[in-house]
C-alpha cells in the first residue's frame, strides 16, 4: 500500500520520546500470544470503522497481525515483529502519516473499546489496566507528527 503524500512539516513533540515502562510481560503470560492476537484483531475492526481507515492496507487482519507482533514482543514474548520486520522504530514507520491529535484520540478510543472488554474477552488482568493504557497513551503521543493548533 503506498503511503499518503505528507503536506505538513513533520513535528516532533519537545519532550523527545516517552520515558514510560513497558506494560507488564504478566499480561503476555495471562493472554498468551494467540491473545494478543485476538485483541489486536478486534482493535484494527474498529479502525475499520473509524476515518483513519484508509491508512491501513486492504487486509485489516494482516494489518493487525503486524501491530500484534510488535505487542507480543513488547510484552516480553518473542521477537516476531523483529524477525519479520526489523527493528521497530515505530516512530520512524509512522511518519508517512500525518498524525495529530485528532488521529491519536481515534487510534486510543478503538484501542479504549475493545480494553473495556479484555478482562472478559482475553482474560487481560485487571491489575495491568493503568500500567497498559498509560503506555498506550504515551506511545501515541509520541506517534503525534503534526504540530498541534497553536
Amino acid at each position: 500500500m503506498p503511503h499518503p503524500e505528507r503536506t505538513k512539516p513533520i513535528y516532533v513533540p519537545g519532550d523527545g520520546p516517552p520515558q514510560i515502562d513497558r506494560p507488564s510481560p504478566e499480561i503476555l503470560e495471562a493472554l498468551g500470544a494467540e491473545g494478543v492476537f485476538r485483541m489486536l484483531e478486534d482493535v484494527y475492526e474498529k479502525l475499520e470503522e473509524t476515518e483513519l481507515r484508509p491508512w491501513f492496507p486492504d487486509d485489516m487482519r494482516e494489518a493487525s497481525r503486524r501491530s500484534a507482533a510488535f505487542f507480543v514482543q513488547l510484552l516480553g514474548g518473542p521477537s516476531l515483529f523483529s524477525d519479520q520486520f526489523g527493528p521497530p522504530r515505530m516512530r520512524m514507520r509512522h511518519v508517512p502519516f500525518e498524525i495529530d491529535e485528532a488521529a491519536r484520540s481515534i487510534w486510543l478510543g478503538s484501542f479504549e473499546s475493545v480494553l473495556e472488554q479484555a478482562e472478559e474477552r482475553y482474560g487481560f488482568p485487571p491489575e495491568h489496566f493503568t500500567g497498559f493504557r498509560a503506555f498506550l497513551d504515551s506511545f501515541s503521543g509520541w506517534m503525534v507528527n503534526v504540530a498541534p493548533d497553536p
